[in-house]
């Protein structure tokens, strides 16, 4: 009967011809990873598996955060798999406050406290601890949330397949997330990489509250608010053209991480993804090239190379390697990103699964694992680099 379940899943999924094993698994994983019961996504099945050999780099990655599903949710709903979309926005509406404050992350039951603490009776794994229950990172102010959560709820508005599509009210009940995003997109934050010992305007972080105010825009027009259409499309337009002001740098010819930055981080390269800039445009191409130039190694990318708070980072992001991929692709570098693309999936394992992080020299897995992020990574790049249906008949 499982066997069963999965094959009846699968069969309604539009898959790309090719790599279709490698997606098909990846998307039973993600799918997995979603708790029925309350519609929440976990971000990976373990925790405390080391980023690196050592490294004291030791999370709990049982928990919802709300950036890491939204990326599952709108891979999935490339793919067709609508109902976890569904699910999750049930699990988001009962979690928003009035005013629609959100934190980075929860548990599968609401849960709003992860207290973080170490259990001192574990070894950890390969005996490399510690081993931590909890992530305090239920404490910082991550604003890309606002964004995540409504890119993740557009669809909801367009796709003529679903049962209860988004009307009126439901598009009430995101724009109190617009406002938050508004409110914080030039206010400091931990950013998408969590940073424990400092707080700065992250682009990544403005870009998506940016989207936010987009997409709302997009939403309103669809259901002919216009008085609601024109409102976020000023306040779009004003977090896009301080965004161009503060995190281009005409002296290094690429944006930053930052606003007033000088550094790169590979969420630089979802710019053009969420339509912030287009692919072409001469910026995001300096941009991609610098980032190529500065953060990969080999044939996969560090997220960042500035030491943090625990030291320099020592192994590969797997899903900062897929970001690149999908922008090689984007910028015309079709080539290049396909055989990127083939050497990453020969990282996984026996079972076709990631991880978080992949060792540069061998391609060990280091990270929690299985990792959402990664597979979200390896089926949107797919999807990108694909052949055509029409090129097999």
């Amino acid at each position: 009967r499982t066997r069963d379940y999965w094959r009846e899943w699968v069969r309604y999924l539009s898959i790309p011809l090719e790599w279709q094993d490698a997606v098909i698994r990846s998307a039973i994983t993600l799918k997995l990873c979603q708790y029925e019961d309350s519609g929440a996504i976990i971000a990976a099945m373990t925790t405390s598996i080391p980023e690196a050999p050592g490294s004291i780099r030791n999370w709990d990655y049982r928990y919802c955060w709300l950036r890491d599903a939204a990326f599952v949710v709108r891979t999935l709903n490339r793919l067709g798999a609508t109902r976890t979309m569904e699910q999750f926005l049930g699990y988001i509406f009962n979690l928003a406050t009035t005013d629609g404050s959100l934190q980075p992350l929860y548990g599968i039951g609401f849960e709003a406290k992860l207290e973080e603490t170490e259990v001192a009776s574990l070894d950890g794994y390969r005996g490399m601890g510690p081993v931590r229950r909890g992530n305090l990172a239920w404490v910082q102010r991550q604003h890309d949330v606002y964004g995540s959560v409504v890119l993740a709820s557009t669809q909801l508005f367009f796709d003529q397949r679903l049962q209860d599509p988004g009307d009126a009210h439901t598009f009430a009940r995101l724009e109190p997330l617009g406002e938050q995003a508004f409110a914080l997109h030039d206010v400091p934050d931990a950013g998408l990489w969590e940073f424990r010992g400092r707080t700065e305007v992250h682009t990544y972080t403005s870009a998506m509250c940016w989207a936010a105010c987009d997409r709302l825009c997009k939403i309103a027009i669809r259901l002919k608010l216009d008085d609601r259409a024109d409102y976020w499309r000023d306040r779009a337009n004003t977090i896009h053209a301080r965004i161009l002001r503060e995190a281009w740098s005409e002296d290094l010819g690429h944006f930053t991480d930052t606003f007033g930055g000088h550094r790169l981080d590979a969420s630089l390269l979802l710019l053009a993804d969420i339509g912030f800039i287009e692919a072409h445009d001469a910026r995001f191409i300096a941009t991609v090239e610098a980032i190529g130039r500065d953060l990969k190694h080999g044939n996969a990318l560090y997220r960042y190379v500035a030491p943090d708070d625990f030291g320099e980072p020592e192994t590969s992001f797997t899903i900062c390697t897929f970001w690149y991929i999908d922008a090689l692709a984007a910028i015309g570098r079709m080539d290049e990103a396909r055989d990127m693309f083939e050497t990453l999936l020969e990282r996984r394992n026996h079972l076709g699964l990631l991880s978080e992080d992949l060792a540069f020299d061998n391609g060990e897995a280091w990270g929690n694992f299985p990792q959402t992020y990664s597979h979200v990574g390896l089926i949107t790049a797919a999807m990108r680099l694909s052949r055509s249906w029409q090129e097999a008949s």
